[in-house]
């Protein structure tokens, strides 16, 4: 049966509507119209704004698995469930660097339950493990290698279709490899790297258009050598995202990156897990604890964050002194554009998904709808 959301304002992706209706059937967006129809199962948002459902494209954990630890349809039903409790109707599961046989375990399970359920889990985002060791982070020293030809055909071969996208540190590959990755469609994220500024400039020059968390594990920006970060800023194609927490950077600094790159920044988490739940966590030579409200590792870095997208979004509003329009804008649409999904999710048009953020004027109060 139609239903017919009414009552509320609409934030498009491109617009704000007032007394408009989105019509919907079979969890898709028929319409976007004035009138409410004839014969239609009625929703009122009571004066409440409605949005596309927010996109985390790096999310590591839910409330209780780990999805490097644990590749399962369990765990990617758990980050399903868990982000939907935060606003988040569509995810890219992150497989941190890993083995190849847990690659490709990754792989089969997101096939698996793509085959099973028309949700929101997208794909992989597969970060690692050809990273640089001098820049790995928390990832695991035993599992940053440099690429074969034969691995990356054969993880190209299997998750193509799974993995969206794929985080690599691009000095560390030669050009055959590089444009073997370049022409598999997989949307490449230039992160955990040294590069200079001029190498980044060549990187990008050859089609990468993304990098992996602005400011973190990458070279950063001096007036000698500006880095990968300056690189970032200087190009208006680059798209950028930041996780808002405080930590990952500091507020000042994520004024400075909305300053300058405006519609192609935008948020993701990298939470470890979400809801705080989890206090201690360790895998193999992987492990974080809660310091804070931060998930930090035995040596003090960072090992992933703690935040939703709800609270990122609300960081936004907060800290970069930004409308509550365009925050969401940086969670939603504009995140489906920097993984080529544009056409697909990220805005309320016809032939989108009917998942939606539900929230007060004031962001206070934010449910995900999903019909």
């Amino acid at each position: 049966m139609k239903k017919a959301l009414y009552n509320g304002i609409i934030h498009t992706g491109e617009a704000l509507l007032k007394d408009s209706v989105v019509v919907i059937e079979n969890g898709v967006i028929l319409s976007i119209q004035n009138e409410i129809p004839q014969h239609v199962e009625l929703i009122d948002l009571k004066g409440n704004h409605l949005s596309a459902g927010a996109i985390d494209i790096q999310i590591n954990g839910g409330e209780k698995f780990y999805f490097s630890q644990y590749p399962t349809e369990e765990t990617l039903q758990d980050i399903y469930e868990t982000s939907l409790k935060y606003g988040t109707t569509h995810t890219l599961p992150c497989l941190i660097s890993s083995s190849k046989e847990t690659i490709l375990q990754g792989i089969e399970a997101i096939q698996s339950y793509k085959n099973k359920y028309n949700n929101g889990v997208l794909g992989m985002h597969l970060e690692g493990p050809f990273l640089n060791p001098l820049k790995r982070g928390a990832h695991s020293v035993k599992q940053v290698r440099k690429p074969t030809t034969t691995e990356l055909e054969e993880i190209i071969k299997y998750g193509k279709d799974v993995i969206k996208v794929m985080t690599i540190a691009p000095e560390c590959f030669t050009e055959d490899q590089l444009d073997l990755l370049l022409e598999s469609g997989i949307v490449l994220s230039a992160g955990h790297s040294t590069m200079t500024y001029q190498e980044a400039q060549y990187y990008f020059s050859k089609g990468i258009q993304l990098v992996t968390h602005l400011f973190n594990a990458m070279t950063q920006f001096g007036h000698r050598e500006p880095g990968l970060v300056g690189a970032v800023f200087e190009n208006d194609t680059i798209y950028a995202p930041i996780i808002l927490d405080g930590a990952h950077c500091d507020y000042a600094a994520a004024r400075i990156a909305y300053a300058l790159k405006k519609d192609k920044l935008f948020l993701i988490t990298d939470a470890a897990f979400l809801g705080r739940k989890v206090e201690n966590f360790k895998w193999e030579n992987f492990d974080a604890h809660l310091d804070n409200g931060f998930y930090r590792n035995d040596e003090g870095n960072l090992a992933g964050a703690s935040i939703s997208m709800e609270e990122a979004i609300r960081n936004a509003i907060q800290h970069l002194n930004i409308e509550v329009d365009e925050a969401i804008k940086m969670g939603t649409s504009r995140v489906a554009k920097a993984i080529k999904m544009e056409n697909q999710l990220g805005k309320i048009q016809p032939g989108f998904p009917a998942s939606f953020l539900c929230f007060t004027p004031d962001f206070s109060e934010v449910r995900a709808l999903v019909l």
